[in-house]
């Protein structure tokens, strides 16, 4: 809860130095950002139908959204149908959410990027970047993939799911003030892209891999394995109100066919600061 609604169980000395903090931050335009953030309204969309370490992710993050809400004030809705993702339906939230994957039926497409370029924010994780040609979600959305996300197709992704130490290229943006140099990530799977983002003017790096994460990845196949090079997993695009985050894979036991949750995205703190950071300020 905000310090500022636990001002009845205070003396009234400390009532008094309280008013005159509450009219100072009045003054300094801090107070707003609270009043946005209770009247926000969010709403994800999942699929949750193939991968069991996507489904697991989906189903946690889904619990974890709720439970910040609840604590923050915030609305937050979820829906499996992608028919929803139209124009009426999107102008009841400022915040939309793709937790596992992306829209297919071309009207729907049509739908998110007249959403976004009229001031709507996102937050996407990990498979809602993916797309591979020949496969079930091919390279075939030029704008999302190669304009909004920057990072065009799919490259590679080290296995198995583990931590990385990611470095916050960006201590001044909005979302990673609060953070550290360096912070350790939930265990994931981590992908290479297309492009190289470093490389787009209109993308802002937040986090990469560290290079003290190698080599990332157990394998057993060595291109598993990431010994060395640049791998940006937290980017904004400067045109929308928009954050791409590459973690949301948590770690199943296939091998042994138990198919048990091995990790979990949201049991880091750090990690989640930044994910509700970002909340903030698509949302504002």
């Amino acid at each position: 809860m905000h310090p500022i609604f636990k001002i009845k169980g205070l003396k009234y000395i400390k009532l008094l130095g309280l008013g005159l903090l509450f009219l100072t931050f009045i003054a300094a335009g801090d107070l707003p950002q609270v009043e946005k953030l209770h009247s926000l309204k969010v709403i994800s969309f999942y699929s949750a139908k193939n991968d069991l370490a996507h489904i697991s992710f989906v189903k946690e993050a889904n619990e974890w959204f709720t439970t910040c809400s609840e604590e923050l004030g915030f609305s937050y809705e979820t829906t499996d149908n992608w028919e929803n993702l139209n124009a009426e339906f999107l102008s009841n939230y400022q915040v939309v959410i793709f937790l596992d994957t992306r829209p297919e039926e071309p009207k729907q497409r049509v739908a998110f990027e007249n959403y976004m370029k009229n001031g709507g924010g996102w937050l996407g994780f990990h498979f809602a970047a993916f797309a591979l040609t020949p496969s079930s979600y091919p390279n075939d959305w030029n704008w999302y993939q190669n304009d909004f996300l920057g990072c065009g197709a799919y490259k590679s992704n080290t296995w198995r799911p583990t931590s990385a130490l990611l470095k916050v290229e960006n201590r001044t943006h909005p979302i990673t003030l609060q953070l550290p140099e360096r912070i350790t990530s939930s265990p994931n799977e981590w992908y290479q892209w297309e492009k190289d983002l470093r490389e787009n003017p209109e993308i802002e790096i937040l986090l990469s891999i560290d290079p003290l994460s190698f080599p990332l990845g157990t394998g057993p196949k060595p291109h598993e394995i990431w010994h060395s090079g640049y791998y940006p997993v937290v980017w904004t695009h400067k045109k929308y109100k928009m954050v791409y985050f590459n973690m949301g894979h948590n770690d199943i036991a296939y091998e042994n066919g138990s198919n048990k949750e091995l990790s979990f995205t949201f049991k880091n703190n750090d990690q989640n600061k930044l994910i509700i950071e970002a909340l903030k300020w698509v949302g504002n």
